[in-house]
């Protein structure tokens, strides 16, 4: 099964140079177990836009669609063989990056 793991911050690249250490080391031990997919970061809500393109329209507005001071500033993609392995996977990269963390399956 395949799962998303959220970090939610309130400011973009806060990562301290030991917190970056712990997340490495998540990361390796992600790869290691054959959990890994893909990581990244991902840009501050002020660099969004929302797109909306139904019906033949043509929407863009800038920034989130979520006003708040949090938001999902990066992600992990892992594999895991259920949802307790998750949650114990997502708990480990929550204390490796210091945040909190929300964790969803991926659907289908």
């Amino acid at each position: 099964m395949r799962f998303i793991i959220f970090v939610i911050d309130d400011t973009s690249g806060s990562a301290s140079g030991d917190e970056m250490a712990h997340i490495d080391a998540f990361n390796d031990g992600l790869r290691a177990n054959g959990h890994w997919v893909m990581a990244a970061g991902i840009a501050a809500p002020s660099e969004a836009v929302v797109i909306d393109g139904r019906n033949g329209g043509e929407s863009m507005v800038e920034g989130s669609l979520f006003d708040g001071p949090e938001y999902f500033s990066g992600f992990w993609i892992i594999d895991a063989a259920d949802t307790t392995t998750a949650r114990t996977l997502a708990t480990a990269g929550s204390r490796a990056c210091n945040r909190r963390v929300e964790l969803r399956p991926f659907l289908g």
